[in-house]
C-alpha cells in the first residue's frame, strides 16, 4: 500500500510540477489540474496537497514574496541598476507590467486554486489523514490570500480594511470573475481559514509541512497586522507554550540558517521553513544570488546591507547577529587584507558603495547559493508578544520577551533594556520595533512593520534607490507606492479588476 500511494504520489506531483518552471507562465486562468482531475482519496488529496506546497516553493512565488517586501525596505542598499523587475520593488518607481508582481499574483492563484480543490473534495471526518489534509490546505489558502493582500491591499490599520485587497478565491470555477474584495473581507476569510485549520490538524507534522502550531504561529502574526493585539497575544502565547519549538543557542545562532528544516521538529526554532535541496538550489536565480557572490558565476552579490541597518547593529558590538552581515574586505596581490592609515581592514566597494554581504540565504548544505527560506519561527513569536504587550499596556512583559532575544543573541548586563535602561529610547514599541528590525533582518518582514504601525520608511544611506543629488528616500505609510500595481495582464484577463492609484 505505501508504494502505491507513493507512486501516486510522485506521479500527480510530476503533472504539477511540470507547470512551475518559469518559462510555463501564460494566461490561462489557473494552469492546474482540474478538480475532476484528483482523487478522492487520502492519496490523491495527499498529491494535490503537495503540488499546492510545490508552488508556494516556486521561484516565481518565493523568490519575488522575498524581493517584494524586503527589497522595499530600509535593511538593504542596491549598489547598481539594473532593468530587472526588483529594481523596481527597491526603488518604489512600480510599474503596472513588473515581472515579478504578474508572476506572484499568478503563481498564488495557482496555489489558492489547488488548495481549493482538496477543500472541496476533502470529507472532514472521515479519518484523521483526512482531516490533516483539508486542514493543511485551509492553512495554504489562509497564507496565500494574507500574503498577496499585503502586496496588492493597503495595511488593514489604514482604515480597519475598508479599502480594496485582492480577489477573494473558495472554489474551483476557473471561469468565474469576481472584482476585488475588501481587504477586510480578505482577512476574514484569512483568519477564518486558519481557525478551520486549527481544528483539523494534529501537531505531529514536521516543519515543511502545517500543522496546528503553524496554524497558531500565522494567526498571531495575522491578528498583529490587523491591530487585534489580544488575538495576537494569545496565539503567540499558545505557540511558545506548546514547547514544540526552543530558540537556537547561542552557540549555534550562526549556523541557523544552514540547516534545512524538515525531520524530528522537536526542539527547533522553525516553525515552518520551505525546504530546499541540493537538487533545489537555483543558482543565480536564488535568494541568496544578489545578497552574496563567492567570486564565481553562480551570483551576483549586489544587495548588500543598509549603512542604516549596520548603524543600528553596531550600537551593541557583542551581538551576535553580526555573523549575517559580512563585510568584504580589499585585499592584495597575496590575498593579504588591506589596511588604512589607522590599521583598519579597508571594505571593497561596487561602484562607489560598501560591500557588507547578507549570509542568511548562504551555505546550506555548504552551496552558495542554497537555503530553505524561513517563514515562521520561534524569535517571532516571543516578539509578537511583546509588541502585543505594549499595545496593551502590559510593558513588563515586553521587556521580558525582548531581553531573551537579546540574551540569546550574547547581550546581557547594561545591554538589556528595563524601565531604568531604555538605553536613550523614549518609547518602549521603538524597542520592540527596532529589536524585531534586528532579529528578523533580511526575513521579509520590516516593511510590513513599518507601514502596519503607520510610520514612515527612511532611506537615507547610500544606495541607488537614491536619484541623483538626493540623500534620502522617505515613503510615508499613506503613500499609494506602499503597495503595488495589479498586473496590467489580469486586468486584460478579468476586466471587473480596479487598479491600484
Amino acid at each position: 500500500m505505501m508504494i502505491k500511494k507513493y507512486k501516486l504520489a510522485v506521479a500527480l506531483l510530476l503533472i504539477l510540477s511540470a507547470t512551475s518552471c518559469k518559462d510555463s507562465l501564460d494566461l490561462k486562468p489557473y494552469n492546474a489540474l482540474t478538480s475532476d482531475q484528483v482523487v478522492n482519496t487520502v492519496e490523491g488529496l495527499t498529491a494535490a496537497t503537495i503540488g499546492t506546497y510545490t508552488y508556494i516553493k516556486d521561484s516565481y512565488y518565493m523568490r519575488n514574496y522575498h524581493m517584494l517586501s524586503e527589497y522595499a525596505s530600509d535593511n538593504v542598499s542596491l549598489s547598481g541598476t539594473t532593468t530587472g523587475p526588483l529594481f523596481y520593488a527597491y526603488n518604489y518607481r512600480h510599474l503596472d507590467n513588473m515581472g515579478n508582481t504578474e508572476q506572484i499574483w499568478r503563481k498564488g492563484y495557482q496555489a489558492i486554486y489547488g488548495a481549493n480543490v482538496v477543500i472541496e473534495k476533502g470529507v472532514p471526518g472521515e479519518n484523521l489523514e483526512m482531516n490533516q489534509l483539508i486542514g493543511e490546505n485551509y492553512f495554504l489558502r489562509a497564507m496565500l490570500h494574507f500574503d498577496l493582500v499585503r502586496f496588492f491591499g493597503r495595511p488593514y490599520t489604514d482604515d480597519n480594511g475598508e479599502s480594496l485587497g485582492i480577489v477573494l478565491k473558495t472554489n474551483t470555477d476557473v471561469n468565474e470573475l469576481n472584482p476585488r474584495a475588501k481587504v477586510k473581507d480578505i482577512y476574514a476569510l484569512v483568519v477564518s481559514d486558519l481557525l478551520k485549520s486549527i481544528e483539523l490538524m494534529g501537531s505531529t507534522k514536521s516543519n515543511i509541512f502545517a500543522s496546528k502550531e503553524v496554524a497558531m504561529a500565522l494567526l498571531s502574526r495575522v491578528y498583529l497586522y490587523m491591530g487585534n493585539y489580544e488575538g495576537a497575544h494569545e496565539y503567540a502565547d499558545k505557540v511558545i507554550k506548546s514547547n514544540r519549538y526552543a530558540l537556537v543557542g547561542s552557540a549555534n545562532l550562526a549556523s541557523y540558517y544552514t540547516v534545512a528544516p524538515g525531520g524530528d521538529q522537536k526542539m527547533q526554532e522553525t516553525i515552518f521553513g520551505i525546504k530546499h535541496d541540493a537538487k533545489d538550489d537555483r543558482g543565480d536565480n536564488s535568494i541568496g544570488s544578489m545578497y552574496f557572490t563567492a567570486g564565481g558565476d553562480n551570483s551576483y552579490g549586489e544587495m548588500y546591507a543598509s549603512q542604516s541597518y549596520r548603524k543600528l547593529l553596531d550600537k551593541f558590538p557583542n551581538d551576535l547577529r553580526h555573523a549575517f552581515v559580512r563585510p568584504n574586505y580589499e585585499k592584495d596581490k597575496d590575498g593579504n587584507i588591506k589596511l588604512d592609515g589607522n590599521g583598519n581592514p579597508i571594505v571593497a566597494k561596487r561602484n562607489g558603495y560598501p560591500i557588507y554581504y547578507v549570509m542568511k540565504y548562504s551555505y546550506q548544505d555548504n552551496i552558495e547559493t542554497l537555503s530553505s527560506p524561513v517563514i515562521l519561527r520561534l524569535a517571532e513569536m516571543y516578539l509578537t508578544r511583546a509588541e502585543a504587550a505594549i499595545k496593551l499596556g502590559r510593558p513588563d512583559e515586553a521587556f521580558a520577551d525582548v531581553n531573551l532575544i537579546r540574551e540569546r543573541a550574547g547581550l546581557k548586563g547594561q545591554e538589556l533594556f528595563s524601565a531604568s535602561n531604555m538605553m536613550g529610547y523614549t518609547d518602549m514599541l521603538d524597542v520592540v520595533l527596532d529589536e524585531r528590525r534586528l532579529e528578523l533582518s533580511f526575513e521579509a518582514q520590516r516593511k510590513f512593520d513599518v507601514f502596519r504601525n503607520k510610520r514612515t520608511m527612511v532611506r537615507d544611506y547610500p544606495g541607488t534607490h537614491l536619484p541623483s543629488g538626493q540623500i534620502t528616500q522617505e515613503i510615508p505609510y499613506t503613500s499609494p507606492r506602499v503597495i503595488y500595481y495589479i498586473p496590467r495582464s489580469e486586468l486584460t484577463v478579468n476586466p471587473k479588476l480596479i487598479q491600484n492609484p
